[in-house]
């Protein structure tokens, strides 16, 4: 009886262990032609499963130990090694990806799928998120204002990107404002209050999200709500103070002050952020004569820089009005237009081409040209997804441009997580990037298509995009170093009025960084409405662990919404913060790598120390003073509207789990004008 008893229970493992994995890869952990297989197999199989599983519950490190562990059962097994590759680069540990990743390909695993994806991942950690300023544009594609002999546009003048990939068309011709979306498909068709827009030239979204949109044919300026709704005008026609003749082109400045071409007072008209009329200039002045063709305008910091048609030349002043220099002497230009900000450079039209202003010398780039045949490029704006959106009025059309090297590249794109809990309904969330990790936003279902194992997927749904979301995670970082003590106010401050601005919808963290950090609060911001730095139980200490600070507090974030950002509250003493357990390099990919964002409100005016410096750098995200003149409570709609690329589908499974043990395979492709790219990944249904 005994000796039955165990025959059965081996018979028992050799059908477990058979039927536990029916991968379809080129991988060792296919079952083999005689359906018998090893028990290192059905070992290796069984912690590949837990180790998928891990994956997509946002566990990297639990995945590392299950892959590892399955590897040791069958080594050099390439979709083992595949994987265990991926839960390196989502943990930050890019070397150690690329490692795994090598060996897979080098046992023909992959093809020119994972070879683009080694390829990436190594240019990125040569370059980081830094790209060459000055490259050439070339056209991804085109929308043209005529189609099938209907007309969906005449005169495209200016074009306004908005943070979703959408972006705002003002038509001079046609009268009229456009919401269109990624693929060109309007969205939306403004025309204005009863009398309608008089010859639009000019758009601009003011600090308060509202929209403003300059009619130079009815002298004025219309001050239009976030969805492009009239509200009223600004300015009526004239020559005194408040009045204009002919206005061109808009720039906003940090004081919130509208700054107004007008071309037929040959001036500049400056409004506050209420519309009441302030000044004006561009009259002569001692070392210049006064402008004769003011059109394209910018503000960056305390200077002015207006394009003159007339003179070919860019002159800057500062923001009084006071004339200070010839940045581009005359005739450089043969008619520019709009000026734009991109890099730290002016981007002028002139004409057929889209050159680069450096403020500092006046240096010239020519970023591209349109051709011979008769063109009037008058607006170049970069967008959300690092493109240029360009308007030209001759041609009637608009042209998406993007760098050589991204077009030839590709989009990056990442199954991020499987979802199969509920069987054959499979929710995917899949991250859009490219090259240089910048989100791609803005993406429409028909972008995106889907297939197992070669066939296509059925009842296939977008459910939504990340660079939609309202709301965000966030954890803040408390420096609870020796020379903060005497910033205990300036904390206090700072969590209060983050706080208030969010509503009890988000999730807040605070980890206090010490020698060791530790998580203090999790909960609803409101409940931060009485905090005090007193009640911290992390104690000051001579020197701090940031980087064990930003990873626990980043792995707080990793299952969060898909908007979240760690908030850095620190003087930035680089005498006190370490960086010892964690490399710069490994602390900034996992963050990018799992979406995470970086903020640092400082507690004292002083330049950051280099550590935190290259962090910010190469995270998203931004530095605020602690009393800077415009508060803190900006700095959750600032983390809002940092772009994601993220994307979430569902979809029938019509593949067979063999009781939740088959490795169920999922392809992903991408399209978007001429550009394209694709992930494939894998996952389990639940055990039955």
């Amino acid at each position: 009886m005994k000796k039955i008893s165990a025959l059965f229970l081996v018979l028992s493992l050799v059908v477990f262990s058979a039927a536990s994995q029916n991968i379809t890869s080129d991988a060792g952990l296919k079952v083999p032609v005689d359906g018998i297989r090893t028990s290192d197999q059905g070992f290796a199989s069984q912690e590949f499963r837990r180790g998928v599983q891990a994956y997509y519950k946002g566990s990297y490190n639990e995945a590392v130990m299950q892959f590892e562990k399955a590897l040791s059962f069958m080594p050099n097994d390439s979709l083992i090694l595949e994987w265990l590759g991926k839960a390196y680069y989502k943990s930050g540990m890019e070397g150690s990806a690329l490692s795994y990743w090598q060996s897979a390909l080098n046992n023909g695993f992959g093809g020119l799928l994972l070879e683009n994806k080694v390829e990436v991942v190594r240019e990125r950690r040569v370059t980081g998120d830094s790209t060459d300023k000055l490259m050439r544009l070339t056209e991804a594609g085109s929308f043209d204002g005529n189609f099938n002999g209907n007309m969906i546009f005449s005169g495209p003048v200016s074009v306004l990107p908005n943070y979703d990939g959408t972006m705002w068309l003002v038509a001079y011709d046609s009268n009229e404002l456009l919401l269109l979306n990624q693929n060109g498909k309007v969205l939306d068709r403004i025309t204005g209050p009863i009398n309608g827009f008089d010859r639009p030239s000019d758009i601009i979204r003011l600090a308060d999200g509202k929209l403003l949109l300059c009619e130079s044919a009815g002298d004025r300026l219309a001050l239009l709500n976030s969805k492009g709704h009239f509200e009223r005008y600004i300015g009526e026609k004239g020559r005194n103070l408040g009045q204009m003749v002919g206005p061109v082109y808009l720039a906003e400045d940090e004081l919130e002050r509208i700054y107004v071409t007008d071309y037929g007072n040959r001036r500049v008209d400056v409004f506050d952020k209420d519309g009441t009329a302030l000044y004006f200039f561009g009259g002569k002045q001692p070392g210049f004569k006064g402008l004769k063709g003011p059109t394209g305008i910018s503000v960056i910091g305390e200077s002015v820089y207006v394009a003159d048609d007339q003179t070919g030349a860019i002159y800057e002043f500062d923001r009084a009005g006071n004339y200070v220099r010839e940045l581009v002497e005359k005739e450089t230009f043969k008619k520019p237009e709009s000026i734009k900000v991109w890099n730290g450079s002016l981007m002028v039209c002139d004409q057929n081409k889209i050159c680069s202003v450096d403020c500092n010398t006046g240096a010239l780039f020519e970023y591209v040209r349109t051709g011979n045949v008769p063109s009037r490029v008058t607006a170049a704006v970069p967008d959300v997804n690092g493109n240029v959106l360009v308007a030209d009025f001759s041609e009637n059309e608009v042209y998406i441009m993007s760098k050589v090297q991204e077009l030839v590249g590709g989009f990056f794109v990442q199954i991020e997580t499987i979802d199969a809990s509920k069987f054959p309904h499979v929710v995917v969330e899949l991250k859009v990037e490219n090259r240089h990790r910048q989100p791609v936003v803005g993406l429409q279902e028909t972008n995106f298509f889907f297939t197992e194992n070669k066939r296509p997927v059925n009842n296939f749904k977008m459910l939504g995009a990340a660079s939609n979301n309202t709301e965000a995670d966030i954890t803040f970082i408390i420096d609870r170093s020796n020379t903060t003590k005497r910033y205990a106010s300036e904390v206090e401050t700072a969590i209060h009025e983050i706080a208030a601005s969010m509503d009890d919808s988000y999730i807040v963290r605070i980890v206090s960084a010490g020698e060791i950090p530790v998580t203090e609060y999790q909960g609803k911001p409101s409940l931060l409405n009485n905090f005090s730095v007193d009640a911290l139980k992390t104690p000051y200490s001579q020197t701090v662990n940031m980087d064990l600070a930003l990873r626990l507090a980043s792995n707080d974030l990793i299952k969060g919404n898909k908007k979240r950002s760690v908030i850095l509250i620190s003087d930035c003493n680089e005498n006190s913060i370490n960086f010892t357990n964690y490399n710069l390099a490994e602390l900034t990919a996992f963050m990018n790598n799992n979406s995470i964002g970086l903020s640092i409100v400082q507690l004292q005016q002083s330049a950051l120390g280099n550590e935190i410096d290259y962090i910010l750098n190469n995270t998203c995200g931004d530095s605020y003073y602690v009393y800077r003149p415009a508060g803190l409570s900006n700095i959750i709609n600032d983390i809002i509207a940092i772009p994601q690329g993220i994307y979430q589908f569902s979809y029938t499974s019509t593949l067979t789990t063999n009781f939740g043990q088959n490795y169920l395979p999922v392809e992903s492709e991408v399209y978007l004008l001429n550009r394209s790219g694709r992930d494939e990944s894998g996952y389990f249904a639940p055990l039955q």
